[in-house]
């Protein structure tokens, strides 16, 4: 009922801040009137993005399933650990859509090389924030799960997945920038065989076969995570030094 709550009143300020008068873009009632054409075309170019989450998302719950074959306590650690790194990663998250922004931004100005300059310089933001607060989160992880439940044996276990897991945040920043750089530029579908290559080729298998059959057990897992990770960020900077994204039309 709070989250309901809360996302509700976030939503009726973001209509009252539109219809407002004070701000740059200003909505009226007869901007609801439909067009099929235009529907049509946003559609189309979201199917790309809607992908990207399914496949992020369905990847991360197998990722779970192997888990819990490991026992309660390890399903308990990884799920407050995962709470932990996301919490982390939301401003890297922000400044990578602001990449997006500005990628976006400078192509329809015409300007693709300054689009280029602003994506790697945030990608280098992104990856001094991230690395800062990888090198934090490994100096004590144990402190950081106390903070949510006393049973050493969880902390034991959570602890390894957000240290582990945290070894692998540079290519977590240059990842998601040049991803949602592309993005940014109108190709999203690029982006969603990337995910489909690292999530689904890549992380599950090799989750299964670090854990399983090479008896890495649940740590297994988490470098799976890092690896899938990182070869995300290799091809999401290989595709975006082939410049293909700057001549998209959107």
């Amino acid at each position: 009922m709070a989250t309901t709550i809360g996302r509700g009143i976030g939503v009726l300020f973001q209509v009252y801040l539109l219809f407002g008068k004070k701000y740059r873009i200003k909505f009226s009632i007869h901007d609801f009137v439909p067009n099929l054409k235009v529907m049509i075309h946003v559609t189309q170019l979201s199917l790309g993005g809607m992908a990207q989450n399914i496949i992020v998302t369905s990847s991360w719950i197998a990722l779970v399933r192997i888990i819990s074959t490991f026992g309660s306590e390890v399903v308990a650690g990884y799920t407050i650990a995962i709470r932990i790194l996301i919490f982390t990663m939301l401003p890297a998250w922000g400044i990578s859509n602001a990449a997006s922004t500005l990628v976006g931004q400078n192509l329809g100005a015409g300007k693709p090389e300054r689009a280029a300059r602003s994506a790697w310089i945030t990608s280098i933001v992104n990856m001094v924030l991230l690395g800062i607060t990888g090198i934090i989160i490994n100096l004590n992880p144990h402190f950081y799960l106390g903070l949510f439940i006393h049973d050493p044996v969880v902390i034991n276990y959570g602890a390894d997945a957000l240290r582990i897991i945290s070894y692998g945040y540079l290519s977590y920043a240059m990842g998601m920038v040049m991803v949602q750089s592309i993005n940014g530029a109108g190709d999203t579908f690029i982006p969603m065989f990337i995910n489909v290559i690292c999530f689904w080729c890549l992380e599950i298998p090799l989750a299964y076969t670090l854990s399983k059959v090479l008896h890495f057990n649940q740590e297994g897992v988490y470098y799976s995570v890092v690896i899938a990770e990182t070869a995300m960020a290799i091809l999401g900077v290989t595709w975006f030094r082939l410049g293909k994204w700057k001549v998209k039309k959107v």
